[in-house]
This record gives structure tokens, sequence and C-alpha cells, in this order.
């Protein structure tokens, strides 16, 4: 496929991506056609190995596409968001990454990993069996992951078992508070054969020596999801911007503009978020620049990227909830937009790459102790 690299072509998708989130929504996924649409302008080729096809982005190039869409709906965000999850992909053995990119680099991934279930390791592979929680995108992936032990050498790590959605139920039991469209269901596997080759461990070892697998992977998945907030955040206070500038309270009074706690709460929301912002980017950027220099990313930094990304979770939520106090009576009605995206910003805090124990382990690496396990 010829990618569109355009920024009218980018724009483009976010138009569609406009026009259908109420059905997203109403549906509880994004569809394969709107997958098919973030694949053209190689959203799912950006975390490929180049010497299968990919056309790896730098993180923060990665980002900021993501918390483009985010801004447009935060469900589409979150799912566009796991084109980076092939990162993963290169702890492969490469005869397998081989295989799986042998029709193209464009793969579209889709993961339940806890709870974490044991699987037999038999002559012909892992012994699949059970449940697993919040599959993102799963109704449109290509390949589905469920999490297993890992096993001593994984570091406390769980490993992944790929398979076929054919080989796999997803459970369409996804009704929640906010991203309701991102379709992250259980799945479920019954006595499936998993050959060894075709399982990794999340964060392990690559075999592919290119600058975005030397990148903490751990970190990047946790700061794909925490843009998501940045986006939602931004859309929620360009939102409340525009209508305070705008009109006059229900009421009839003066304009929301007009009024000094209005100015000055937005004024603090407007800082507090593009201050997080901000420390997310640059710390992506220095992370980068130790990359490309062939140098190994020290703990701290990797513990900075963490900390960034629960920060901006965070931030995110807060400046929502600041737009929705600033909106006034009228975000209470049905429909109106600051009630998708209060809940939308509410979500990911709440996943565990974003909670506040994430501070904790932060703390711990930047005083030279040891984080909890799993956590760099």
């Amino acid at each position: 496929m010829e990618i569109k690299r355009d920024e009218t072509a980018f724009e483009a998708v976010l138009a569609q991506v406009a026009a259908r989130r109420d059905e997203f929504t109403q549906q509880r996924y994004v569809p394969r056609d709107i997958i098919d649409e973030f694949i053209s302008v190689g959203l799912y080729r950006a975390s490929t190995p180049a010497r299968f096809g990919g056309e790896p982005l730098p993180p923060a190039e990665f980002l900021r596409k993501i918390e483009r869409i985010s801004r447009v709906d935060a469900s589409a965000g979150w799912v566009a968001s796991f084109g980076s999850a092939l990162i993963y992909f290169a702890a492969l053995p490469e005869s397998t990454q081989a295989e799986l990119y042998r029709e193209g680099p464009d793969l579209v991934f889709a993961g339940g990993l806890f709870p974490v279930q044991d699987a037999e390791l038999t002559d012909a592979g892992f012994r699949v069996d059970g449940r697993w929680k919040f599959a993102s995108g799963c109704k449109s992936a290509d390949w589905l992951g469920v999490g297993i032990s890992g096993g001593p050498e994984s570091q406390g790590k769980p490993r992944t078992a790929l398979l076929r959605p054919s080989d796999v139920e997803i459970v369409e039991n996804w009704n929640v508070l906010g991203l309701e469209g991102t379709g992250s269901h259980d799945l479920r596997v019954v006595d499936k054969i998993v050959p060894q080759e075709y399982t990794f461990v999340r964060g392990g070892a690559p075999t592919i020596d290119e600058p975005l697998y030397r990148y903490p992977t751990i970190a990047y998945a946790a700061q794909v999801l925490a843009v998501v907030g940045l986006g939602t955040g931004r859309a929620a206070l360009d939102y409340v911007t525009e209508v305070g500038s705008g009109r006059s309270s229900i009421t009839g009074g003066p304009r929301l503009a007009d009024k000094p706690y209005f100015r000055a709460d937005l004024a603090k929301a407007e800082a507090a978020l593009r201050s997080a912002r901000g420390f997310f980017y640059d710390v992506t950027e220095e992370v980068w620049e130790t990359v490309l220099a062939g140098d190994p990313v020290p703990p701290k930094q990797a513990g900075l990227l963490r900390l960034a990304a629960v920060t901006a979770a965070k931030a995110g939520w807060a400046a929502t909830q600041a737009a929705f106090t600033l909106s006034g009576t009228g975000a209470i009605a049905d429909g109106h937009p600051m009630q998708r995206m209060l809940r939308d910003a509410a979500v990911p805090p709440q996943h565990a790459f974003l909670a506040d124990g994430i501070y904790d382990s932060a703390g711990a690496v930047l005083t030279g102790l040891d984080p909890a396990p799993g956590f760099i």
C-alpha cells in the first residue's frame, strides 16, 4: 500500500473520525474501514522494522499524531495508538517476524494480557486456555495477543502468545463510562497450542537492532496511552475557550469570558496542561537523542518517561474537569460535547501504566533505588 504522507491526507482522516465518532460510541468499537484509513497514513507501520518494509517513526512524531486524533475522538486515538505495539514484536525470533510481515508491514495487533494465565509448555508449544480483559481494538485486529506466565527468564514481565482472530472468541462486554468506542472486550481462548516462537516477553530484548527498538518499550506503551489524555484535555480547553468567548450565559448575563473567575481558572488550566505536555515531549526527545547517539538509555531517563506519562494523563483529566466546570450548567445536558470529553479523559489515569503507584517507582529510580518489577 502506498502511504499518504501529506498533511491534507491526515486532515482528511481526522475529518472522517469527527464525522463518525458517535458511531464508534454507539457500536462500541472503531470499525476496520477507519483502521484502514489509519493504515493509509502510516500509523500501522510506524513501529515495523525497516528491514521488513516498515517506516518507524521517532516516538515524539508518532505521539503527536495520536494526540491530534485524540483531540477529535479519544477512542479513535486510543485504538490508533496501538500502531506502536509492533515494537513488542521486535522481541520475537527474526524468522517469526519475517513470516508475520511476509504480506506487508501494516499489521494491526490487539491484546488482552491480564489476568496472566498459566500455560503448559509442550513439545508443540504453549497450551493456552483462559480469559483475558481489556483487548482494545480487538474486533479489527489481524493478530491477537493474550498474556501467559513468562517463566523465570522474563524478569517479572508477562509473555504474550500470538493467535489469529479465528482462534479466539471475543466476549463483547465493553460496557463502560468512557472510551466506549475502543471495543476493549474480553478474549477467550480454549485449549489452543501456540508455538513458542510465536510468543514474546513484553519489553524483552529485541532481536532487531534498529533505533526504535532501543527506546524503552514499557515506557513507550505508557506514553501512547497518556497522550490520549493530553489530546482530550486540549480539546476540552479549546471548546470552553471558544464557547466562553462567544456567547452570553444561559441566564442572559455577561459572557463567560467577561467573568474574572472564568478567565483566571481557564488560565490556570491552560498553564497546567501545557506544562505537563512540555515535560512529556521534552523527556521523549531527550531519550530519543540518547538512543540515536548509540548509548543505552539509563534507568533515570526511562523513569522520567514513566513519570512524564502519568503526569500527562492526570493533567489531561484535570484540564477536562476544569473545562467542564467552566462550561456552566449547559454541560450537564445529555449530548453535550463536554460530557463525552469528561468521560473519556477519566479513563487513561485509571490504567495500570498510569496509576498513582508509578510515582513511587519513578521516585525510586530517581534516588538510585530499585523500582517495582516491570517498571522499566
